[in-house]
């Protein structure tokens, strides 16, 4: 007879009990940060095309207004070149930020590449997306951005299209990027 250790099963259940639970909990962090901003408290290109997969079937089939904004920064590169690849990080965090704290917690926020953002708003039409990104445009300019004392001005162009029966989200969003750069060559 050997002096093995005898295992209590009811013990072993809830270790494996308790270990499942921690693997579930981590595949759920796994899974929620593959759909945000590795930098920013927005959520990643893939987040925001799923946000807007499911908000375009909600608004065909309830019949709902949405509006999508694009937005490309004007005087980002500035401030890379003038006050480094750090402060440029920080000023990708602080238009997130910005953005987020004027829109509803209905709508969202989504970085998808570099220095685009876009804006998806449930409930509202043409007139109201025109009307945030001039908001918008107008608080990036205020604000500007500082970083260890220096000022640097930040600016947006910002593109909007309402919701037209969509079925692809990258054509809304295309659609959405074309009239970006119609307002930004108009500047």
């Amino acid at each position: 007879m050997t002096d093995a250790a005898v295992i209590d099963p009811h013990a072993e259940i809830e270790r494996l009990r308790a270990e499942v639970e921690a693997l579930r909990l981590r595949a759920e962090a796994a899974e929620a940060a593959a759909d945000h901003d590795v930098l920013t408290p927005a959520l990643n290109r893939r987040g925001f095309l799923a946000a807007l997969r499911s908000a375009m079937a909600f608004c065909q089939r309830h019949e709902v207004p949405a509006v999508l904004l694009y937005l490309d920064l004007d005087g980002f590169k500035g401030v890379n070149d003038t006050l480094g690849h750090a402060a440029g990080d920080a000023a990708l965090v602080h238009v997130a930020e910005l953005l987020r704290a004027n829109l509803r917690e209905s709508d969202a926020v989504g970085r998808l590449g570099g220095d685009e953002f876009a804006l998806l708003m449930l409930n509202a039409g043409l007139d109201e997306g025109r009307e945030k990104a001039r908001r918008l445009a107008a608080a990036l300019e205020a604000d500007g951005f500082v970083w260890a004392g220096e000022q640097a001005p930040l600016g947006g162009s910002f593109g909007v299209r309402a919701f037209a029966a969509h079925t692809d989200p990258e054509v809304w969003l295309a659609e959405a990027d074309a009239a970006m750069w119609v307002r930004k060559k108009g500047r």
